[in-house]
């Protein structure tokens, strides 16, 4: 943490995300007794608290994981820079393996006050030595061991894009990015091409090393090169398959 003029150390900034409100009064009321706290935003869904953290950019986020319209999960991965990150949850056995797995911090519901001064604690000694939380390897095992995703979050600005699978026609990987083209519209994620191939199931098909295609979009396949074809989406686009990308789809068709 920056320290002041005088040497003492600035107040920590948090944002509260919870989607029930006696949730948020309750962390408001507890961060209010803490020394050294300053409560900047307390937000009611996933979507408020993107817009929060990036306007605002707090030092933490008190982040709860199940909620309605975007769990905490995905409020993550819409996050370009991440503050640090303490997470509430209910008794959730995935949630808290995963969290252990990363050694990450998290509180259990109802939180305790005590453990969530701690949690602060730890929080504010990782901002001082400029240590990052492993937030990347909690995504990653999660991708990993998840479900396939019923839809897509893409941030573009301050605006959340949400495609559900059906809408994508197909994904492409450029460089450390993926772009999700749907209808004429094209959205970037930092992802892997690998995590989207598992994530979006079996209604898409990995045609090349940079393609993933929804199989609904396919039109045909014609030759192009020695071992190498080309795939006609219904709206006239054209991308390369590749010689396993075309075994691929043999099978699948």
């Amino acid at each position: 943490m920056p320290a002041g003029t005088s040497g003492e150390l600035q107040p920590l900034r948090v944002v509260v995300v919870d989607d029930e409100p006696p949730a948020r009064d309750l962390l408001a009321q507890y961060l209010e007794q803490i020394p050294g706290i300053e409560m900047v935003a307390s937000c009611r869904d996933g979507f408020e608290a993107v817009k929060a953290i990036a306007e605002l950019e707090p030092d933490v986020v008190l982040l709860d994981i199940q909620m309605p319209k975007l769990s905490g999960f995905e409020v993550l991965e819409l996050l370009e820079e991440r503050p640090q990150i303490v997470f509430a949850t209910a008794h959730d056995e995935f949630a808290i393996e995963a969290f252990n797995v990363a050694a990450v911090d998290y509180l259990l519901k109802p939180i305790d006050p005590k453990r969530l001064t701690k949690a602060l604690e730890r929080a504010r000694a990782r901002l001082a030595s400029r240590e990052e939380q492993p937030i990347e390897r909690l995504i990653e095992e999660r991708r990993r061991t998840g479900d396939t995703l019923p839809r897509v979050l893409v941030r573009r600005g301050a605006e959340v894009h949400v495609l559900q699978l059906s809408d994508i026609d197909y994904v492409e990987a450029q460089d450390d990015y993926i772009v999700f083209h749907s209808g004429g519209t094209s959205l970037r994620k930092k992802q892997t091409l690998s995590d989207a191939e598992r994530q979006l199931g079996s209604a898409f098909a990995r045609i090349h090393r940079s393609f993933l295609l929804n199989l609904d979009r396919l039109q045909r396949i014609e030759p192009y090169a020695k071992d190498s074809r080309v795939a006609f989406l219904g709206d006239g686009t054209r991308l390369p398959v590749s010689r396993s990308g075309y075994e691929r789809l043999r099978r699948l068709l």
